[in-house]
Order: structure tokens, then sequence, then C-alpha cells
């Protein structure tokens, strides 16, 4: 096994564009703040913003704490930037990726589908919950489908009629793992997608994943959700 395969890339860590906004105001910020304030300032939704903490601390580029127990109510997280740096040698997550995935394929009867349903899961984790009263078209269904797309990393393009609506994928953040363990990974990037057009009550759905057409693009084909619903039932 190649060196390149055992450790990520050292030098730090690649930061996506919202997630550097989402630094970019931790830094700005003399004291720590909460996810609420950033997600005001950056135009996020809540739980996008708190993803992309999570990962600023594991990633050591922010700090969190609990803020103290002077205010009224349920004490919350706030985090920082984090002052400077210290080396704390190799990461391999990449490598890890790739034996938890073929932990999914060898330890579960139909490791696809259990990829679907956790994708389901975070997508409807990552996308802005619309009120009770507002209705959902299928334009504003597209913008925040293609928004979740955006935050965690896919690069979306616009959509396009092919009759069917089709958004193209121009980068898959998760590349080198899905080129070993396609199955597993396409499936739980469906299953994102379908969750986040659950949550937001969309009238549509998506039909299928269409992995590397090219070298750097996948397609996601969308359909009507009367039309998803029953093919998925068929």
């Amino acid at each position: 096994m190649s060196e390149q395969t055992l450790h990520d890339p050292t030098g730090t860590p690649a930061v996506g564009e919202s997630r550097a906004h989402v630094l970019d105001v931790l830094r700005a910020t003399p004291e720590a703040v909460g996810v609420r304030e950033i997600a005001a300032q950056t135009g996020l939704h809540s739980n996008t913003v708190r993803f992309h903490l999570d990962t600023l601390v594991k990633e050591g580029l922010a700090e969190s704490s609990t803020e103290g127990l002077g205010r009224p109510g349920r004490p919350r997280t706030i985090y920082r930037a984090a002052a400077s740096r210290v080396p704390a040698g190799r990461r391999s997550y990449q490598l890890l990726a790739q034996m938890l995935t073929g932990l999914i394929t060898e330890a579960l009867p139909q490791p696809a589908q259990a990829a679907v349903n956790a994708g389901e899961a975070w997508g409807r984790y990552l996308a802005d919950t619309p009120s009770p009263a507002q209705r959902i078209d299928t334009e504003e269904a597209i913008r925040r489908l293609t928004q979740v797309l955006a935050d965690v990393g896919f690069d979306p393009g616009p959509a396009e009629n092919r009759p069917g609506a089709v958004i193209p994928l121009r980068h898959c953040p998760f590349r080198e793992i899905a080129g070993e363990h396609r199955d597993v990974v396409c499936s739980l990037h469906l299953g994102l997608m379908r969750g986040a057009l659950k949550e937001v009550r969309a009238p549509l759905g998506v039909d299928r994943l269409e992995p590397f057409v090219e070298p750097s693009l996948c397609l996601a084909h969308l359909t009507s959700a009367e039309q998803h619903g029953a093919d998925r039932t068929d």
C-alpha cells in the first residue's frame, strides 16, 4: 500500500467556501460566539453551521467550550478560532473512510440500502426546514437542495432539463473513497439528496444518481414526488 493511501496530505486542511466563511466569521470576532450568531452572519442554516463548526474543531482550526452559568437557560456551546495550530502528526481519515466503507460492504446484508437510509437522515438534518405554513414549489426545492449540496462540497451547477430536471455535480468530496466503494458512497449521496427534499416537503424527489459520467461530473436526476414514490414502490 502506498504512502499516499496510508496518510492524508499534510499541510492546512482543505476548506470549502461555506466552511471558510464560517471560519472567517470566527476569526473576525474577538469573543466566542454561538451557532445562531454565525448563522445570522453567514446566511447558512444553523444545522449547516453546526456541521462546519464541528469539522473545524476536529481539524484544529476552531475551539469549542460551554458558556458560563451566568446566563439564564441551558448553557450553550460557543466557538472561537484557534489561536495557533500545533502539529499533531499525520492524519489518516481517508484510510479510516476506506476501512469503514469496506466494513459496511462486508458486514451488512444490504449495504447500499443502509447507505441510502443513513444519507436520508443526514439530508434531513442539513436541510433548511420550512415553516408548517410555507409551501415549497419546484424551483425553491431545487434551490434548497442545491444549497445543501454546495455546503457539503459537491459544486452543483444550475438544474438542466433533459427533459426531467437534472442537477450536475461537478465535484465529489469523497471521490477517492467512491472509486473503490461506489455502491456505498454513491448510495449515501443519493439518500442525502432524498432526505433534504423530504425535509422541505418538496414536490419532487431524486430518481437516481448517475455517477462519473465524466471524470469530474455526476448527474442527479429529479422527478415529481408522485412518480418518485410510485417508482420506489414498484
